[in-house]
């Protein structure tokens, strides 16, 4: 998921590259963030402004620029953009299909609710360029080899674009993004070639294994984004659908061959051009690491933790109680706050790639629930009460444990394939510690009764 950069001529636009599990991308997606997407002007015959496209076309330059992660998380999945450059007039301007503006009606709601408007638009080239390098990230251009005439008409269908009535369209994180609009064209300019050769070629990953495989130096937003991401993206893709990321762009086209409408075999890229290499930046993977057991060491490291502090009860039972009641109201507002969050997402918002989560019947908004519960346990003066906030808290947390448990027993089923194997590893252990299976609440009645 790619995003702000302000454009020349003054235009205060923000750019997102198409991967970001959302938007601001997170917050993306977070967030970060899916749209239903409208392909603006694709139904359009190429061409069809054009009086005389094989001479102009002569003086013109076709180059895809390919763009590599930045430093906010918005920019964590690259960019891709359009070049055209005119011997004639001397310009080269930079055909953007990831722009938008926090400056449009209700912005922030419509982000939240997975409706974001995206435009097309049009500025120098080098501008953008220089722009790129001075934020150290990768350039790359790939100069394309087309006839005269083909030029000529993806200038006009690029200026078709950027119009008025046809520059906007609803941003969609992986069907419907800047990369999936430059992937058309490519696929216009060799006569359907592009979509012929990998529309039905089985793919590498899921989108949920590509995403990862450019998240996986943030271990907090690597499973933020992953807990939000329902079972929906992960079936097998095509290479055609794997080129919602610009990077599956340029490698895919490097080496790709197509036949002219004269059937001339031709290869579609002639020069590669390595404007910029970003320094001491993450590498995007090769393949997606597996995170199940550090999610996993990690929830054996909350349940020992929670077991010193039980530990205590014999020595110091007020300090244990207070300890344990705290931690609990922590993980409550943790958990409740991401479940809150997933549970808008699932059911409130077009934010479909969320949909058909199952990581809802464990991580959920009850578990806000925990965090008075646990106040109640740490601070309160009464023992009763704070028996009967013990007894909650103890089946709310064997809720999750058995939410957890059927998470996994589901996938027995092939209607349920979810890969949430980071988020039960995590928050297994810990729910089984503090949940009604493997103790008894009775000693709970004698510490409070003590204190």
């Amino acid at each position: 998921m790619p995003r702000f950069d302000i454009l020349s001529q003054g235009l205060y636009y923000r750019r997102v590259n198409a991967t970001e599990y959302g938007k601001p991308c997170l917050l993306r997606g977070l967030a970060v963030a899916g749209i239903l997407g409208l392909f603006l002007g694709f139904g359009s015959p190429l061409g069809a402004q054009s009086e005389e496209p094989a001479g102009r076309g002569e003086y013109l330059t076709i180059k895809i620029a390919v763009m590599g992660p930045g430093d906010e998380l918005y920019f964590w999945w690259g960019h891709i953009g359009l070049i055209i450059e005119d011997a004639l007039t001397g310009q080269a301007r930079f055909y953007d299909y990831g722009l938008f503006s926090f400056d449009n009606d209700h912005f922030f709601v419509n982000f939240a609710f997975g409706r974001l408007l995206y435009s097309c638009g049009a500025s120098s080239a080098e501008t953008n360029i220089r722009a790129y390098i001075h934020t150290n990230r990768d350039v790359t251009l790939y100069t394309l080899d087309l006839p005269a005439k083909k030029r000529a008409e993806i200038q006009d269908f690029a200026e078709m674009n950027i119009l008025p009535e046809n520059r906007n369209y609803y941003y969609h994180h992986f069907r419907d993004n800047c990369a999936t609009r430059i992937r058309d064209i490519v696929d216009l300019a060799t006569d359907g070639g592009f979509k012929e050769r990998f529309g039905a070629a089985p793919g590498r990953y899921t989108l949920r294994q590509h995403v990862r495989r450019h998240t996986w130096f943030s271990p907090f937003f690597d499973w933020l984004l992953n807990f939000l991401m329902g079972q929906d993206i992960d079936t097998p893709l095509t290479v055609w659908e794997e080129m919602f990321l610009p990077a599956e762009i340029g490698s895919r086209i490097a080496d790709f061959t197509y036949r002219d409408a004269d059937g001339i075999e031709r290869k579609l890229v002639t020069a590669v051009e390595v404007r910029n290499r970003g320094v001491n930046r993450p590498a995007i993977l090769a393949a997606p690491p597996r995170k199940w057991i550090p999610a996993l060491l990690i929830g054996l490291g909350l349940a020992g933790t929670l077991g010193l502090m039980r530990g205590l009860r014999k020595r110091r039972p007020r300090l244990s109680r207070m300890l344990l009641g705290l931690s609990q109201s922590v993980l409550g507002l943790f958990f409740g706050i991401t479940g809150s969050l997933l549970c808008f997402m699932s059911f409130f918002t077009n934010h479909d790639y969320t949909y058909h989560n199952s990581n809802l019947l464990f991580i959920n908004p009850l578990l806000l629930g925990a965090v008075p519960l646990g106040l109640m346990v740490a601070l309160g003066k009464e023992p009763s009460r704070r028996i009967r906030a013990e007894f909650g808290l103890k089946a709310l947390w064997t809720m999750v444990l058995l939410g957890s448990l059927l998470s996994m027993a589901i996938k027995l089923f092939p209607g349920f394939y979810q890969q949430n194997q980071v988020s039960q590893a995590l928050v297994t252990p810990f729910a089984l510690f503090l949940s009604h299976l493997p103790w008894s609440h009775r000693p709970w009645r004698r510490i409070g009764s003590r204190s």
